[in-house]
């Protein structure tokens, strides 16, 4: 919609200069564009979210009405209204849940931390399944290494034809995690069974993950144990995660990778995290892909030192968001201009699912906050 001072001022100009309808239709146009290309999406807070104290880690939702969310004081929230209520599920003292996923509206599963990062964490099972939507929940039994905790996990929904029929595969890989060590865990057959493997000559943290089919996949990780030496780095494998492949690894001690998305296969975006205690070292950056993941760029973001970024979503190729510590980011080309936008604090992740109209989109941090956009 344009801006009523200026439909004003254009109307001003229009009749002292007493332009043709062909012009003035030219700089209605261009008026337009401008003013589309400025505005921005209106991210609304979900009041009916329990109030939280701390940063919340992650969202999930298989249809704009019904999706789940877990926080670090072992507790899981589900809404069947899309956010307009939310209910107490399960609770767990002593679990730090990091991360959800759902095949559907009775199966999912919940990564925890585990235990020797943060403080009052004492569960060491990795990954908890639901069958019955998340009412009850339970440990699952995996075969290799021990895995110290998960901080990301990605489902996959592949296509195949079974009998004549289209049907899915869900593969359900999962990866942890911050502060160290760096373990994969896996599962080909919907969460039935589950194996894992050791990914510390190749990283030290992993923060996300994502895989395009069962072979081909990303890790997004910190390539060394000690803070002050890390890098950002993203990992590729194109045989299911038997080797990996470097594809990035930024410049700058301090740093980790956070979260990633990708609204095509081609196209992505992973934020980057620096925790330099240099204040001169102002400039934030975002990592870009436009090949699927085997190279990338940096953006930037912002040069402010107190930008912490965290999650990441775009719609398409060119219309995202970041959010950070403080506020949230908005780009409409790229992210090669970025705008502040009002989308809570300490935003961790953001979900987007693809609606008849448009999108739908939910973003966790210390306060949960949901936005629609109409195509």
């Amino acid at each position: 919609m344009m801006n009523g001072d200026l439909r004003f001022n254009l109307y001003c100009i229009c009749s002292m200069n007493q332009l043709s309808g062909r012009h003035i239709i030219i700089l209605f146009l261009l008026l337009n564009l401008t003013t589309a290309a400025t505005s921005q999406t209106l991210w609304t807070h979900q009041e009916s979210a329990p109030a939280y104290k701390g940063k919340q880690d992650d969202i999930y939702f298989i249809n704009p009405d019904m999706g789940w969310y877990v926080n670090g004081s072992g507790k899981i929230y589900r809404t069947r209204d899309g956010g307009t209520n939310w209910a107490l599920e399960f609770e767990k003292p002593g679990t730090y849940f990091r991360c959800v996923g759902f095949i559907d509206s009775l199966n999912g599963f919940a990564g925890n931390i585990g235990t020797d990062y943060f403080p009052g964490v004492s569960d060491t099972v990795p990954i908890y399944k639901t069958t019955d939507g998340g009412k009850t929940w339970s440990s699952i039994v995996y075969k290799g290494p021990v895995i110290k905790g998960v901080c990301a996990i990605d489902i996959l929904k592949e296509p195949f034809i079974n009998a004549g029929v289209l049907d899915y595969k869900f593969h359900i890989i999962a990866g942890g995690r911050v502060g160290s060590p760096a373990f994969i865990l896996r599962s080909d057959d919907a969460g039935k069974t589950w194996s894992s493997s050791d990914l510390n000559k190749y990283c030290a943290f992993i923060l996300d993950i994502k895989f395009f089919t069962p072979n081909e996949g990303l890790v997004f990780a910190g390539c060394g144990k000690d803070l002050e030496k890390t890098h950002a780095c993203i990992l590729y494998t194109d045989n299911g995660g038997k080797t990996w492949q470097k594809k990035y690894e930024s410049k700058r001690p301090y740093e980790i990778t956070w979260k990633a998305s990708f609204p095509t296969r081609k196209t992505g975006y992973v934020t980057i995290q620096s925790y330099d205690p240099d204040s001169t070292v102002a400039q934030r950056y975002v990592a870009k892909t436009t090949n699927g993941g085997k190279k990338w760029k940096e953006i930037k973001l912002d040069a402010d030192y107190s930008c912490q970024e965290f999650g990441i979503g775009f719609t398409d190729e060119n219309t995202g968001w970041v959010g950070t510590m403080k506020t949230g980011y908005e780009t409409h080309d790229g992210g090669a201009t970025w705008k502040k936008v009002a989308m809570g604090k300490a935003v961790n992740k953001i979900r987007l699912l693809k609606t008849p109209s448009g999108f739908v989109g939910y973003a966790i941090g210390k306060d949960i906050y949901k936005m629609e956009i109409k195509r």
